[in-house]
């Protein structure tokens, strides 16, 4: 199926099943020669690990970064990375003063009188558990370029070669920061010779004085800056002539929104990239991220229709201000509002339906002042 063409999965509205799958096949298959992964937070009792251990012992070449310093994972990965070593796996244990937060696996098959490599690239961690209640996609690829980065990759993490920069691949603290300001200032200047500049940004926080100052140069370009940011956020939307151009929504429902997507217009050539990596100092700067692009079309619209039906939320989503309040949407409590994740669950993974966002109107819209006076 990958060799046929590229697979998105969108966690928990579609199984972790087959990533499970992926591994466990990979190891009882006599054709795969290798298995690479990153391990972040795997939890107890980890169907991953149990499948590298397979693989281990039906004697495949297994490597496994297990980063130690995973928050409240500590015990958890330090007794999985001495049971994988006892098996004959290469434990890597993180990198000195860099973070892997990074969530990729590759392996490596013998097909006919050569080689072909399988990745699998995600948002959220190898963990059954947390996808049944975190939102993630899953990306599942074959294509030789992003298979020759995810290797120079894995041999830059273990030691076996010097750190080239990727061509596919944004890796922090390699690239990433770099193509993605790139990209950015690349809405800008389409913007400016007439182009309609559009940015759809999804993560967890933004806290990045670079990020946050190069979107206020968008915004007052008049790129429009469309983010869903669950958590943290350090810019201020809607100052008129500043960031009147940028809209910032948090969505807090059944599942937690833990997915990363950045979306760039491009003149009409849209791009999507994601990964595991939020617009932090720590993740652009101090730790090993990947974002990586999304070229299949189908695949592509999939992910602009999710954006679409996220952003268009007003049951379960608040607006930041530029006083830092964030308010409901005055149509929470309409009939029919919007709720993003109950219609991801319900469409089962059929093709959305369009999607009309509501208008804010100008009667609606209440001046910088009157949300300054707000609690």
């Amino acid at each position: 199926m990958i060799r046929r063409e590229d697979i998105l999965l969108h966690h928990p509205y579609d199984s972790f099943q087959p990533v499970v799958e992926f591994l466990q096949q990979a190891a009882r298959d006599p054709n795969v020669l290798a298995i690479k992964v990153t391990l972040y937070r795997v939890g107890r009792n980890s169907p991953i690990v149990a499948a590298l251990l397979d693989a281990a012992e039906q004697g495949k070449q297994v490597s496994v970064l297990v980063e130690l310093k995973a928050r409240f994972d500590e015990e958890s990965n330090i007794e999985w990375a001495r049971t994988l070593e006892d098996v004959g796996v290469h434990v890597v244990y993180g990198l000195v003063g860099l973070k892997v937060h990074s969530k990729i696996t590759l392996v490596v098959r013998r097909e006919g009188e050569g080689i072909r490599r399988y990745v699998h690239l995600g948002t959220g961690n190898y963990n059954p558990t947390t996808a049944r209640v975190y939102t993630d996609f899953g990306f599942f690829t074959c294509n030789e370029q992003i298979a020759e980065d995810a290797t120079y990759f894995f041999n830059s993490l273990t030691g076996y070669a010097r750190k080239n920069e990727p061509q596919e691949l944004l890796v922090a603290p390699v690239n990433l920061r770099k193509r993605l300001e790139a990209l950015i200032k690349r809405e800008i200047a389409l913007q400016q010779k007439g182009e309609t500049g559009h940015l759809i940004f999804k993560m967890n926080a933004l806290e990045d004085p670079k990020m946050i100052r190069l979107l206020y140069r968008a915004s007052q370009a008049g790129v429009k800056v469309e983010l869903l940011v669950r958590g943290l956020c350090c810019l201020r939307p809607l100052f008129p002539g500043f960031s009147e151009n940028i809209r910032v929504t948090s969505i807090v429902g059944r599942f937690l929104e833990h997915s990363r997507a950045y979306y760039f217009r491009n003149g009409g050539a849209e791009e999507i990239y994601i990964g595991s990596a939020d617009l932090m100092r720590r993740n652009l700067s101090h730790r090993v991220e990947i974002l990586f692009p999304v070229r299949n079309p189908k695949l592509l619209r999939r992910l602009k229709e999710i954006l679409s039906v996220q952003l268009a939320d007003r049951k379960k989503s608040h607006q930041l201000h530029s006083n830092g309040h964030y308010v409901r949407s005055e149509d929470s409590q309409q009939p029919g509002a919007m709720d993003s994740q109950f219609t991801l669950l319900t469409c089962q993974g059929e093709p959305l339906k369009s999607v009309k966002r509501p208008a804010v109107s100008s009667r609606k819209r209440r001046s910088t002042d009157q949300l300054r006076k707000e609690p």
